[in-house]
């Protein structure tokens, strides 16, 4: 988009939110002091209307998509020495909700700050799992070392995506206006809202308008990208659950494999034996040991050989993956797998069987929206640590509503996503649900994947006006699949070609980096990053990551450009990103 096309699609956003700074909409906003113009308010100093916002109402008309309106719930001026202000300044800090359509829905409660000095710039900040909680805006970006947005000068807003409660609970599938709020529809509607209040708070709107998030947030970074494209100028998206519904399904085949076959729990013993032997073997394939699995593809090459390593000797059975194997039996009904290995130093083929399902992935006979036709697999035997909360099962019984701990976080997650999104029935057994014949729950487990997933590959409109994407993942991700992200990235490469790709996107996946956690966790900032792409046309290389894991936090590693990855170059300190080259697999 060229800059004129850019100053017009403000001037027409601008036109559309004039009711909000107007006399001529008093009954959109009585909450505010009216006869203020809007280069009046631009002069203004925040501190004398950020209390006017209190009680104020946006009508629906200032907001996209269907809504009964919006409602300022609370306003005020937070001093830059008031007790939990970390961020440096003094800020106009807005609460309020965005009322549904129906009665019975729940409001999306959002949250917007305002600097007293702002840089002209907007940022969207998501949030994760099944939401639920408002995201404030207040704090630092997960893995950046810089000041918190707001304390560089950003107006930074988020929300709960409409509903209330922690991330792991799926109950709000049973509304359907609720689900589309959680899909796609809370991010228009707060983008709208927050762009009206900071058009009135400051007289004009932002210079440029991010998004950041990670895992769902991630996510809704890609989902702006293809639903509202003309809204963002740069999205940072890590670990995006993209393929939301697929991500879903593999868990429940996951806890298929772990309780609806006999043997077939993995112990977290027996889990850490399959990620030491990893360690072991591939380890110092990057040229040092130093607890990071780097070279990935390298290290799949050993497959077979750290498999052979810990089965047990069963020569009387062979295990050969499937992707087509039957749902649990029905008198599975005591969630119950016992299992037995010699010494507890082996995996049988019944828990091998398991492993085999993350690590294979899942393949669909039917396609879901977008022409999606599964999920992608895990680096399971590739350095992926899988005793965390987030990893597989701790306890070999399941418990009637699954937790993460107990029975493992892509299974937890799954159930519920069946209880509640696909089947509505809290009741429903999910250890009985077969996702390659899901009956008459196919089509709206392929409705479900477009209005929640992010799998549409058509970028163009986002391209074609100078969008710009960063997304960081590890490679040793225990949630989302990395080979899931690296294939929606090689899907762009095969439709736009990879010159296209470069001018818009950086992938960086990052080995030991696990979901949020592992044995290297990146400290880099990316908001600066995207910022400089952005504004100045500089578009990011090789960047420079601070590892902040507790027993390594210091050491530097070269986050490199997919499908690089950082290898040892054979001398100086092993704790400096200097020692290290970005280097082809």
């Amino acid at each position: 988009m060229t800059r004129r096309a850019r100053r017009a699609r403000a001037a027409r956003i601008a036109h559309r939110l004039a009711g909000v700074a107007t006399a001529a909409s008093l009954g959109a906003l009585p909450g505010l002091a009216m006869h203020r113009t809007s280069a009046q308010a631009k002069e203004a100093p925040l501190a004398m209307h950020c209390a006017e916002f209190a009680g104020a109402v946006l009508s629906p008309e200032l907001i996209a998509l269907p809504t009964a309106g919006a409602q300022i719930e609370s306003a005020a001026m937070i001093g830059a020495t008031a007790p939990g202000n970390q961020q440096g300044g003094e800020y106009c800090r807005i609460t309020g909700r965005i009322k549904a359509l129906n009665a019975t829905t729940p409001d999306i409660r959002f949250d917007l700050n305002l600097p007293r000095r702002w840089n002209g710039r907007a940022l969207q900040i998501g949030g994760g799992g099944y939401n639920g909680v408002v995201v404030s805006g207040t704090g630092v970006m997960p893995f950046s070392p810089d000041r918190a947005p707001l304390a560089q000068g950003y107006a930074t807003f988020g929300d709960d995506s409409g509903h209330v409660g922690d991330s792991s609970l799926a109950v709000f599938g049973l509304v359907d206006e609720a689900v589309t709020n959680f899909g796609y529809a809370h991010l228009k509607k707060t983008h709208d809202v927050a762009l009206a209040l900071i058009e009135r708070a400051y007289g004009s709107l932002p210079q440029r308008m991010y998004f950041a998030g990670g895992s769902t947030g991630g996510r809704e970074g890609y989902t702006v990208m293809q639903r509202f494209p003309d809204d963002y100028d740069g999205v940072i998206a890590n670990s995006p659950a993209l393929n939301f519904s697929g991500v879903r399904l593999i868990g429940v085949k996951l806890g298929q494999a772990e309780y609806g076959k006999p043997g077939g729990f993995v112990p977290p013993a027996l889990l850490e034996r399959v990620y030491q032997r990893t360690l072991a073997v591939c380890d110092k394939l990057d040229g040092v040991a130093d607890g990071i699995v780097s070279d990935v593809a390298a290290c799949r090459a050993h497959e077979a050989e750290i498999i052979d390593s810990l089965r047990c000797a069963a020569p009387e059975s062979t295990y050969a993956p499937s992707h087509a194997s039957s749902p649990a039996s029905s008198h599975a009904a005591s969630y119950t797998s016992s299992y037995t290995s010699p010494r507890g130093e082996c995996l049988t083929d019944a828990q091998l069987a398991t492993l085999f399902v993350m690590r294979d992935g899942l393949s669909l006979p039917y396609r879901l929206a977008w022409g999606v036709k599964g999920y992608r697999g895990y680096n399971v035997f590739q350095g992926t640590h899988l005793t965390g909360t987030l990893g597989l099962a701790h306890e070999p019984r399941r418990l009637p509503a699954p937790t993460f701990r107990a029975n493992g976080y892509l299974f937890a997650q799954g159930d519920g996503y069946l209880r509640y999104f696909v089947a509505r029935d809290a009741d429903f057994d999910s250890l009985a649900f077969d996702p390659q014949r899901p009956g008459r729950y196919r089509a709206q487990l392929v409705a479900l994947s477009r209005t929640i997933g992010s799998m549409n590959p058509d970028l163009s409109r986002y391209i074609s006006h100078g969008g710009k994407l960063i997304t960081v993942q590890g490679l040793a991700d225990e949630v989302i699949s990395p080979n899931q992200t690296i294939a929606y990235y090689e899907a762009l490469v095969a439709r736009f070609g990879a010159d296209q790709v470069n001018g818009f996107m950086r992938l960086y996946m990052v080995p030991g980096f696990q979901h949020g956690n592992g044995v290297f966790i990146p400290s880099v900032d990316l908001l600066g990053a995207l910022d400089n792409w952005v504004t100045r046309g500089a578009a990011p290389e090789t960047l420079i990551a601070t590892d902040i894991a507790a027993e390594t936090n210091g050491r530097s590693r070269p986050l490199c450009r997919y499908p690089g990855f950082p290898r040892y170059i054979g001398k100086g300190n092993v704790n400096l990103a200097s020692s290290f080259a970005c280097a082809e697999p």
